[in-house]
């Protein structure tokens, strides 16, 4: 520290409180700054029977035992009654390292729990009642909307309590468990309310995809084709060439394709320098802006899955009728979709005007201008803002008619 008396003088009258101050012009302070997170991602093969070790390693011990709530997905309950008792003898087993919630939370599965705030205010009581804090865990297991809703509630308490996200279907392990929103759908509209929040970590576990329906297995490779066409066209390859074994359930191959996903989810969340999406542009919501509105227009009937794929067929068509993609890219990104087992001609596409009615909502979603992202080739997008709605309203007819590939379309390229 300085000793020159000058300097002290100088200090103090720096801080010296002055009544007769006005300021003159305008003044501010401006600093940036920037905050230090980290994604941890795992991957595992049958967590709930011999690698529970890895779940008890990321609860870090504190001054006292932190208390960890367990939040179920009904649907993994249903197809895995066991889980409730590998839990349970879970926290008897890590006793000494931490505390368990008074009980293990069930959620409703699917798009139902993400109605409204009824669940995450469920939720938010019973984190109450186990006295969490800002050191406490929540623990969600389940597919992508149960670890929306849970993850909501867990960001809001304490302004944050730390989550630790164990996703069970395909849709979860490619896109949802990897990132950092967390949402419910309010006044009609998908995710409305939310927040955003890095979870603590993230487990991928290949076994509880064995026990999904067939339509929810299939969900997920929606969303990987969704991030292979904007980012990698060999990984797009791959996923075509594969379509058929994915379609029937080849659980290796269906591991890969999801691990790969995530991977490419991860790098542009981590890497694409807008993690809490601030810009107007927003590369992985290509083919939502269509897919929320279907999600909502069907009340929910469509999975999200399916909606994606409807929406990626509909801004590919898109993409060629201005003369952006070409006719061969388009049949096979058809092709593979179809192959997929997804079903593109919706009845809700024979009527294209309530579809379209979707982009005001996504425009207010995404701030205020509109930025859709379509492809000018596989892994090339481009962002566009001149939308021509004409030829987007003809790319929905196009869709509604057509199944897989079929003959060419005319586009201005």
């Amino acid at each position: 520290m300085s000793t020159d008396p000058s300097v002290h003088a100088d200090n103090l009258k720096s801080t010296r409180l002055d009544r007769n101050f006005v300021v003159e012009k305008t003044k501010s302070i401006e600093i940036s700054f920037s905050a230090q997170f980290e994604q941890r991602v795992f991957f595992t093969n049958d967590l709930f029977s011999a690698e529970m070790d890895l779940l008890a390693s990321l609860i870090e011990p504190v001054s006292s035992r932190p208390t960890v709530t367990f939040c179920v997905d009904s649907g993994v309950v249903e197809t895995r009654p066991d889980i409730l008792k590998s839990i349970q003898g879970f926290g008897k087993d890590y006793s000494e390292k931490f505390s368990q919630g008074q009980r293990i939370e069930i959620i409703p599965g699917g798009e139902s729990c993400k109605q409204g705030l009824t669940i995450v205010e469920g939720l938010l009581e019973a984190f109450h009642r186990d006295r969490l804090d800002r050191r406490s865990y929540v623990v969600a297991i389940g597919g992508g909307a149960v670890l929306d809703t849970v993850g909501l509630a867990a960001s809001l308490t304490h302004r944050g309590i730390r989550q630790i996200r164990i996703a069970t279907t395909t849709l979860a392990q490619a896109d949802v468990s990897v990132g950092v929103k967390n949402a419910v759908n309010y006044f009609g509209q998908k995710n409305y309310l939310g927040a955003y929040a890095v979870p603590w970590a993230v487990i991928n576990d290949t076994a509880s995809l064995k026990t999904l329906s067939d339509r929810d297995f299939k969900a997920g490779f929606a969303e990987a084709v969704k991030v292979a066409l904007l980012k990698d066209a060999e990984f797009f390859r791959q996923i075509s060439t594969h379509a058929e074994a994915l379609a029937n359930r080849e659980i290796n191959i269906a591991g890969q394709v999801t691990r790969r996903a995530a991977e490419l989810h991860m790098e542009h969340i981590t890497g694409g320098g807008d993690p809490f999406e601030l810009s107007q542009c927003r590369p992985l919501d290509f083919g939502h802006w269509s897919a929320h509105r279907l999600e909502s227009l069907s009340d929910y009937q469509l999975t999200h899955g399916e909606a994606v794929a409807i929406g990626i067929a509909i801004d590919c068509v898109y993409s060629r009728l201005i003369g952006r993609l070409a006719e061969d890219q388009l049949d096979a990104i058809l092709s593979c979709l179809t192959r997929l087992g997804f079903h593109l001609n919706h009845t809700l596409l024979a009527e294209p005007e309530p579809l379209i009615a979707g982009i005001e909502e996504f425009r207010r979603h995404m701030g205020g201008t509109l930025n859709l992202t379509i492809l000018n080739d596989i892994a090339i997008p481009h962002d566009e803002t001149d939308l021509d709605q004409s030829q987007l309203i003809n790319a929905i007819k196009y869709v509604s008619r057509r199944v897989g590939c079929g003959p060419g379309l005319s586009g201005r390229r």
